[in-house]
């Protein structure tokens, strides 16, 4: 599998449950949180400064999800969705 042109195929990272105060927040508590956590699996050939591997911040509303064979969900992302890179 690999992404073409612009896009990327992003495998999202799950963000570690917080404990605040000794209580433990549930993963729907940080719904505020605007952008996801995820590894690029596959980048497209106009994709510039964004490689294979590297750990990305994305806005949780931009893109789409894909299930393949294996039954795993990835994101296919537009670059321009991508605002940070780690």
């Amino acid at each position: 599998m690999r992404a073409i042109n612009r896009f990327l195929i992003v495998d999202n990272i799950k963000l570690e449950r917080k404990v605040v105060g000794g209580l433990e927040l549930m993963d729907n508590q940080d719904a505020n949180n605007r952008y996801l956590k995820g590894k690029v699996i596959s980048a497209g050939s106009l994709v510039e400064g964004i490689s294979e591997g590297d750990v990305v911040f994305y806005d949780r509303h931009a893109g789409h999800s894909i299930e393949l064979a294996d039954k795993k969900h990835y994101f296919v992302l537009k670059a321009g969705d991508i605002v940070i890179v780690e």
